[in-house]
């Protein structure tokens, strides 16, 4: 019989991946108890991670390209995780907002939270 994991706060860098692991097998899930407990997870995550993380308060656009001068990366890296090295182009020149799936694909790549990337931002326009 599989016992229900218990969650806590989440103290650890290994908590924290057990925590993303768990959440990463049940992110689809609507109903159920899975589904309290996927909701759950997404609060632990978060807060972890805003203790973590002393971000500047920056637009998401700003964010990407503070992540990428960090990591030494250029739009051609982001576009490899996106795929579109024209819709990458128009996100960074404010010509074009971030999808769902760039938020997603990006809070992955950058290590950042995907509250750091969901903030309203202006296009000029």
């Amino acid at each position: 019989m599989n016992e229900k994991p218990q969650w806590f706060l989440i103290e650890t860098e290994q908590e924290y991946n057990q925590a993303i692991a768990r959440y990463e097998q049940i992110e689809d899930v609507t109903t159920g108890e899975e589904h309290k407990e996927k909701l759950l997870l997404v609060h632990l995550i978060e807060n972890y991670e805003n203790s973590l993380w002393d971000l500047p308060e920056v637009n998401p656009v700003e964010m990407i390209k503070i992540r990428m001068d960090d990591f030494g990366y250029k739009a051609s890296d982001l576009a490899e995780v996106y795929g579109d090295k024209g819709t990458i182009s128009k996100v960074l020149n404010y010509k074009q907002p971030l999808s769902l799936t760039m938020i997603r694909k990006f809070s992955k790549f950058l290590h950042l939270p995907p509250s750091a990337l969901v903030k309203e931002y202006d296009l000029p326009g």
